[in-house]
């Protein structure tokens, strides 16, 4: 089982647009970061190979090249905001290559952005012409309903992100053998700026915890840095990945000035029993 970080950039991306500051600017690789989105793979108990993506960024097509991803057997979102659903339709590609649709799980609001500004998918037979497009079977995500896929579950934990509703996952194989070890039970929660009391206890017991982290200065719908690493400790998970970084951080300077058992991720990392991470964030064999 492996856990992608495909981006773990802000909505802007980082280098931003027009902007010559030192991270824009950094040759380190780790200070480039595509919009934030991850992958889930694992081998089922038939033993074939699966892949479930969280969130569809802008930037997949690139992110799906890049971690050499050959499947997509379900996308879950987290919310409805362009950098977290624009690149839904980059997933035909994957329809084409494995002849089947593809299930997409998100909750209402979510799900009804999805239908309106991807019409041509979702009423592909009001399309002028016939075309190429996803073929994709909408399911509705509700809080405290685990989803399962394939022998992987995935909890919704409802968080939020300023006044808007969002969803983070607790991901867990369904049935995990004696002594297995490995980033799961992993908690992925992007775009946030508070848990909701009754979300805490889907938060414990973690092997690793995926937290936004925007920036040092407050922001209205995100996790500061130092809210970020209060929160981590509060959850105690064994390790902490921060995501959704804007160009305020640098890799390598945030990073020395962290807690132990806290880092900022970065774009290409892999967390799994065959490729753990270390402590910096290099591969090392497992």
């Amino acid at each position: 089982m492996r856990f992608l970080f495909l981006g773990t950039g802000t909505s802007a991306g980082v280098p931003a647009i027009a902007c010559d500051c030192a991270v824009c600017t950094s040759t380190d690789p780790r200070d480039q970061r595509l919009r934030t989105g991850a992958a889930v793979q694992w081998t089922d108990p038939t033993g074939q190979e699966r892949t479930v993506l969280i969130d569809t960024t802008p930037d997949l097509r690139l992110q799906a090249l890049r971690a050499g991803l050959r499947r997509c057997d379900a996308v879950l979102f987290t919310h409805n905001h362009v950098d977290h659903t624009f690149g839904l339709d980059e997933v035909r590609r994957f329809n084409a290559v494995q002849r089947t649709p593809i299930d997409v799980y998100a909750e209402r609001h979510t799900l009804d952005h999805l239908r309106r500004v991807y019409t041509h998918i979702f009423e592909a037979e009001k399309n002028v012409n016939q075309s190429f497009v996803a073929a994709l079977i909408a399911h509705e995500i509700e809080i405290e309903r685990p989803v399962e896929i394939f022998g992987m579950r995935f909890q919704p934990v409802r968080l939020l992100h300023g006044r808007l509703p969002i969803v983070g996952f607790r991901i867990e194989a369904v049935q995990t053998e004696p002594g297995t070890r490995g980033p799961f039970p992993l908690a992925y929660c992007t775009d946030v700026s508070a848990i909701p009391t009754e979300s805490w206890k889907q938060l414990r017991g973690l092997r690793t915890l995926v937290l936004d982290a925007l920036r040092h200065r407050k922001h209205p719908t995100h996790l500061t840095l130092e809210e970020a690493v209060n929160t981590a400790a509060n959850i105690g998970a064994e390790q902490t990945w921060f995501v959704h970084m804007a160009h305020d951080l640098g890799h390598e300077q945030t990073n020395a000035g962290l807690p132990e058992g806290m880092l900022l991720a970065h774009d290409g990392l892999v967390l799994g029993e065959s490729g753990l991470s270390g402590s910096r964030g290099e591969r090392v064999s497992g």
